[in-house]
């Protein structure tokens, strides 16, 4: 089974894919670190490839054909990405949503322990993060319609949505983990 993982920014994709992959035993791949990587090898922040990515689709391409091929040729992984869904249509599609406050915040929160996210410039309190939030998924919205003519957004693309915003790391994991136990325990019947 291939487990994807798509949803909000701040939602706790980063947190709980590999924490249920650990569980499992299972690899885990994130298709955000790739772009960042990409970004910052031309000199970018992720927002400014993804406002490169609007007119050049390669931005995109390099990700999705990787995730797509290892959606072919591997079973049994995690993977994070909001395309990953589309891209490995096999999998079992689990979609976290968070109010757009609550989620600036706890990437705004991130961000002062650990900024390796290469997210965007100027983002010294949770409100310019939140700004960054609704333009990065306007860019989302616009990419993957012209490109792929699908929402990444769109609940009913997935399996399973939660909504993290009053739940904590430990719930949000404990509920995604059942769910994707129940599916396991099916695939075995």
């Amino acid at each position: 089974m291939i487990i994807s993982f798509s949803g909000a920014p701040g939602s706790g994709k980063s947190t709980i894919a590999p924490k249920l992959a650990n569980k499992l035993a299972w690899p885990c791949y994130y298709m955000g670190g790739l772009r960042r990587e990409a970004a910052r090898q031309k000199g970018l922040s992720l927002s400014e490839y993804n406002k490169l990515g609007e007119t050049d689709i390669k931005t995109d391409q390099e990700v999705d054909e990787y995730q797509r091929i290892l959606g072919q040729e591997q079973d049994n992984f995690v993977i994070e990405g909001r395309t990953s869904w589309y891209f490995i249509p096999h999998s079992l599609k689990i979609y976290l949503d968070v109010e757009a406050e609550v989620g600036a915040k706890r990437i705004f929160g991130s961000l002062q322990v650990k900024n390796t996210r290469n997210e965007d410039q100027n983002l010294t309190n949770w409100q310019a993060v939140f700004k960054s939030n609704k333009q990065r998924i306007a860019s989302d919205k616009k990419r993957y319609q012209q490109y792929y003519q699908i929402d990444v957004y769109n609940h009913k693309n997935y399996d399973f949505v939660l909504d993290t915003t009053h739940l904590n790391q430990e719930q949000v994991f404990q509920m995604i983990y059942n769910f994707v136990q129940q599916a396991l325990d099916k695939r075995k019947n």
